[in-house]
């Protein structure tokens, strides 16, 4: 018997958020963001991203996301084309030198593990995996490259990183000199990090950034440019799209290899410039954890819903994953979607009964509180 469709229904106006974005990428843009691109904005559309004005928006960028992060001296802010997928073929040329160790527990840190298996000029990655709902720990092992996953966005997950760059307090030692690499493409400005611990932080700016893909952005070390420099002058053939050291080099001079989206540049250094004047990343990861309060205490107690990760410690604080029981998800998605609240379906390929949650620094706390209000009248009515 086919089942028939949910027909919509509608939420009372005063229940509702004020912003009904909740999607884990993109994600919610300001209305200031907007509005400043239509009018300052509008003088850099159209002109060459080679000249004065767009490379000093993007050594704003650069600067900011350093201010930002609180870069030690000798780290750099290097950007290139193409969003955090493409950053993973760029680092099988220009970071990894022959094996790499692979954290795996969810969709994109096992597309960052199979990346480097089909390198082949690459050896076999290690790959230390779990399944979804915790993480991880690195394993002690010859790999010349630790590949960390700060949030992973398909399953709301979290690992802490500590000044030993791992989750539990590990030695980094465990990995002798190999690089961290941290994918921190949903975590970046949104969850605290320790530099200390991290040699590459990854990350594309349509999460807490609130701008568009499209564009990747790696703070490296100061082991990180040697090794870059180290492999560049190895002979090792790179496409010149994929080269971290054109990307390096271009960067220095503000500006990227091949032409960028310079509305993505123009929104994304608006959102770090509100970050900043709101009291930087501190700021950024007490208000995320606001609205992971919210919406994990409203999941414990509900009686048809639970947080799908288990333990507390590994709850992400910008993406949380939310298991329902005795309603389908897809049906409460059609509604809240109907009323203006959209993105909130599970990731699909997990494949759970689940809703979605992103609550990236741009979400009001109040409007996640709103969601919920908003989930269980749904979910009532469904029922009745």
């Amino acid at each position: 018997m086919t089942k028939q469709p949910t027909t919509p229904f509608v939420i009372p106006v005063g229940m509702l958020p004020s912003d009904g974005r909740f999607g884990c990428g993109p994600s919610k843009v300001r209305d200031a963001q907007l509005d400043a691109l239509a009018s300052e904005g509008r003088r850099l559309m159209g002109t060459s991203h080679r000249q004065a004005p767009v490379k000093k928006l993007v050594g704003s960028v650069r600067a900011g996301l350093r201010e930002l992060f609180s870069l030690p001296d000798g780290w750099e802010v290097v950007l290139g084309n193409g969003g955090s997928t493409m950053f993973w073929d760029v680092a099988t040329f220009g970071l990894i030198q022959q094996c790499s160790q692979h954290l795996v527990f969810g969709e994109f840190s096992q597309k960052f593990a199979d990346a480097v298996a089909a390198a082949p000029h690459l050896g076999e990655p290690i790959v230390v995996a779990c399944n979804p709902g915790a993480h991880p720990e690195p394993q002690p092992s010859d790999a010349d490259t630790l590949c960390l996953t700060h949030n992973e966005t398909s399953t709301g997950v979290a690992m802490q990183l500590t000044a030993n760059g791992t989750s539990s307090g590990a030695p980094r030692s465990n990995a002798g000199d190999a690089l961290v690499l941290v994918d921190a493409t949903s975590a970046a400005g949104g969850l605290a990090w320790s530099p200390s611990g991290v040699d590459v932080y990854y990350f594309a700016p349509q999460k807490s950034f609130a701008s568009d893909g499209g564009l990747w952005i790696a703070c490296c070390s100061p082991r990180a440019i040697e090794r870059i420099e180290a492999i560049a002058a190895s002979g090792r053939w790179t496409p010149a799209s994929l080269d971290l050291k054109i990307a390096l080099d271009n960067s220095r001079a503000d500006q990227t290899y091949n032409t960028p989206a310079i509305a993505t540049l123009f929104l994304l250094d608006q959102q770090v410039q509100w970050m900043l004047q709101h009291g930087g990343l501190q700021w950024c990861a007490q208000r995320t954890a606001e609205s992971a309060s919210i919406i994990y205490h409203w999941a414990e107690n509900s009686s048809y819903a639970a947080p799908f990760v288990g333990k507390p410690e590994h709850r992400s604080n910008v993406v949380a994953t939310i298991d329902l029981e005795g309603v389908a998800a897809n049906d409460v998605n059609v509604i809240l979607r109907h009323n203006g609240v959209v993105d909130t379906d599970g990731y699909r390929k997990l494949g759970r009964n689940q809703l979605r949650v992103g609550m990236f620094p741009a979400v009001e706390p109040s409007d996640v509180a709103a969601l919920t209000k908003c989930i269980d009248y749904v979910v009532d009515r469904l029922r009745a």
